[in-house]
């Protein structure tokens, strides 16, 4: 029966078609079927942005160049009332599923979840990722870039990868999973596991992450020509901090000394010019709390323009390497028939400050800055020894013509950039459409336009319902009606319900967001005051009708109700949740014993902060001597670090890289000898400690730390490392990794105290990290 023409497949799982003999020749082969999609699929590609405002993108009306963001919105359609939910994982949860925030858990940020289901940060299996869905349809599916959509206890190498990218449909991955990194010294992860920044000159993550892009696409290519992709392509740009090359920085010089108000106006008027805007929007008032351009002395004016400046070339910088991404597509003759996605998840940041930073890291800790404090890096923003950010003035002029910012959930905080290119099935070009969408709104869109629809039940777990409705209809109708009728905002206490053209929208203080110098975050949210706008005629929220049309706005706030009731919002808070418990997925202990491996992400490493403590070392050095580190923890921006250089034993602590203090062993090391080395860190009070180094039962050198840091050592990467020292060096002493040349055989750490808590500043610290 068996036959050498006939091939018969079936669908797998269910009943074999074939037929098994006693005998090859009494039986009839069959094979379960491969995924394949459909004849003439199209590829799928998003692009997100991290933070990226309103009106910083050509496009939208910027200034800033842009040309390839342009590009693909000459040749598609921008929308114009498009929304976020004005922070990034919850963004990126509803984008990838098409779920409200709270429905896939991430009613704040993965890092600072709480124990309630809208908030735990654990997307559940039955809010289906689209990459799962096309998975099974026989497309390649890619994640580059960053995710921060898994807990932060489960982003270290002895957690669970099941909410990594390869558990949620992707076939690969190279980026990193947390909130922001280091442009110049990234913490990579490829696939499930770890990897060292690639060693090359002028390295730059963009950079390196276009590259990824593109030889996956290439690999693919080589092995199935035919066979469609999604590619998910999530920059760091243009999260804090802002870094890039300097020759993208440097066209830049002078453009925004202009300042803010001015460049704010200015920007308004193009986008008005150019129809982003409807006619007549008005152009919101600066608030008090921001200064005013021209009361600004030319030193805050000559600092504050440069780092505009270097936001612009970061942006600049990132759309040559999505350029690059594009070019590669085209050059297999396929983007004319790619779907090309693009988005930023949240408004403009205001986590720079009045001032803006130049070592983000420092209001993490509680050290505010200055002007003073940032002149002295004026010709290194960008560069690899600062972690910089601009002042909350430009990320209000950023969200223009909006009031607020990333965060809030005033149009500034939620009206974000949307570009669709579609070539192939989107006939319009350079178009604008009005019609009010989210971010739920992507996946029906892309499902629709590819002929699908989100399964009942995937890998076995009924799905919840998609949230979102199609936009398919618009791209073919610029007056289509509006099909999403109503959305609900909550994050960190800040509220608002949209409805058929009104919104209202109540504004809630948070612990370390008091710039207005009046909220209370401790405030009932009942004790929130609720603004009115009738957003169809008064685009940039400018006329607040709480007053004139109480009956509405009682009505409104009814609904918001309802809407948070069914997806998940409750209940209400306004701080992170640093002070609550959280599940570990391995037990404290008072004793960590370390070998030579991959760094161990901070959550899971050994918290040694504000407490006493004692790092020994077994180590050997070879009769030619060695030099390395033994174990760190931290960078450039803060940390601490035992290690040799020039024979001799040292301890470096970084204080927010604002104080560096090294102690060093009396003698060099005895070379060719196995010995244990190592110091006892012992707090004189909370905010400074006295080391003393030991190599045997020998004291061989004392020092003070006239500071220790407040709270964190970094805030993404820059993890716990024994026998290097990953991403930037603590120690001006070396360059990262720097090594161990001898033997590291173990290092073993004890903790013999409780850490010092700050909850307050913690709270505060907290806000930073999205």
């Amino acid at each position: 029966m068996t036959s050498d023409h006939v091939l018969l497949e079936y669908p797998e799982g269910t009943p074999f078609p074939g037929v098994v003999g006693r005998e090859l020749a009494d039986s009839q082969p069959a094979w379960p079927a491969p995924r394949r999609a459909r004849p003439g699929s199209p590829n799928v590609v998003f692009v997100v942005l991290d933070d990226v405002g309103y009106a910083q993108l050509g496009c939208f009306g910027s200034d800033i160049d842009t040309p390839n963001f342009d590009r693909l919105a000459a040749g598609g359609l921008r929308y114009r009332n498009f929304h976020t939910t004005a922070m990034c994982s919850p963004t990126r949860a509803c984008l990838l599923t098409g779920r409200n925030h709270h429905t896939t858990a991430m009613g704040g940020i993965a890092d600072t979840a709480t124990g309630f289901p809208g908030y735990n940060g654990r997307i559940p299996r039955s809010c289906g990722f689209l990459p799962e869905v096309l998975l099974e349809e026989g497309y390649a599916t890619y994640a580059v870039g960053k995710w921060h959509l898994a807990p932060r206890e489960e982003t270290d190498l002895g957690s669970s990868r099941a909410r990594w990218p390869l558990g949620r449909g992707f076939e690969r991955f190279y980026g990193f999973l947390g909130a922001e990194t280091n442009q110049w010294a990234p913490e990579l992860v490829v696939d499930n596991h770890v990897v060292e920044v690639p060693e090359r000159d002028g390295y730059h993550l963009s950079e390196d992450l276009a590259d990824q892009a593109i030889g996956m696409i290439g690999d693919l290519r080589n092995a199935a020509p035919g066979k469609p992709f999604f590619l998910y392509l999530a920059f760091g740009a243009c999260h804090a901090p802002h870094q890039a090359p300097p020759e993208w920085i440097e066209p830049f010089r002078g453009r925004f000394d202009q300042g803010w108000d001015a460049w704010r106006a200015e920007t308004h008027a193009r986008q008005l010019a150019m129809g982003i805007l409807p006619p007549g929007t008005e152009l919101t008032e600066r608030p008090p709390w921001i200064a005013a351009w021209d009361t600004l002395d030319d030193e805050a004016k000559g600092l504050y323009a440069r780092m505009m400046e270097l936001f612009a070339g970061f942006l600049a910088h990132t759309d040559a390497q999505l350029g690059r991404v594009l070019d590669a597509i085209e050059s297999y003759g396929e983007l004319e028939d790619t779907i090309v996605v693009v988005i930023s998840d949240n408004g403009a940041s205001p986590e720079g400050g009045p001032h803006g930073s130049f070592n983000s890291t420092l209001w993490f800790n509680g050290v505010p800055e200055t002007v003073e404090m940032s002149l002295p890096y004026l010709d290194r923003l960008g560069g690899p020894e600062t972690h910089s950010h601009y002042p909350y003035g430009w990320a209000h002029a950023g969200n223009t013509p909006f009031q607020k910012w990333k965060r809030e959930t005033h149009e500034g905080g939620i009206a974000d950039p949307l570009i669709v290119h579609w070539p192939a099935g989107i006939e319009a070009r350079g178009e604008i459409r009005g019609q009010y969408a989210h971010a739920i709104d992507v996946v029906p869109t892309v499902l629709e336009a590819l002929g699908l629809t989100m399964p009942p039940v995937i890998a076995g777990v009924p799905q919840d319902p998609v949230a979102g409705v199609s936009l398919l209809p618009t791209f073919a109708a610029p007056e289509a009606p509006d099909r999403h009728r109503t959305q609900y905002y909550e994050l960190l206490g800040c509220r608002a319900i949209y409805h058929d053209g009104w919104k209202a929208v109540a504004y809630h203080a948070m612990a370390g967001q008091l710039y207005d110098g009046v909220s209370d975050p401790k405030a009932p949210f009942d004790a929130d005051r609720w603004e009115l706008y009738h957003v169809a005629q008064d685009f940039s929220e400018s006329n607040d009708l709480a007053a004139a049309e109480p009956a509405r706005l009682r009505e409104m706030i009814e609904r918001w109700w309802v809407e948070a009731g069914r997806y998940g919002a409750l209940p209400l808070h306004s701080s992170r949740g640093v002070d609550t418990p959280r599940p570990r997925t391995v037990e404290p202990r008072r004793r960590y014993r370390y070998r030579p491996g991959s760094p161990v992400a901070t959550p899971a490493a050994v918290d040694v902060r504000h407490r006493p403590h004692v790092v020994l070392a077994d180590i050997t050095v070879p009769a030619e001597g060695a030099e390395g580190v033994i174990v760190a923890h931290g960078g450039r921006f803060g940390g601490y670090s035992l290690y040799l250089c020039d024979g001799y034993l040292r301890y470096a602590y970084n204080t927010s890289g604002l104080d560096l203090t090294i102690v060093q062993s009396g003698e060099p090391l005895l070379r060719g000898a196995r010995l244990r080395v190592g110091y006892a860190f012992d707090p004189v009070r909370p905010l400074s400690a006295t080391v003393r180094m030991f190599v045997g039962d020998d004291e061989v050198g004392r020092g003070d730390i006239a500071e220790v840091v407040r709270f964190t050592y970094s805030l993404f990467g820059d993890y716990f490392c024994c026998g290097f020292d990953d991403g930037t060096p603590v120690s001006t002493d070396y360059e990262s990794p720097f090594r161990f040349t001898g033997t590291v055989h173990e290092v073993v750490v004890d903790v013999s105290g409780e850490p010092y808590r700050d909850v307050a500043m913690e709270w505060e610290a907290a806000v930073r990290s999205q």
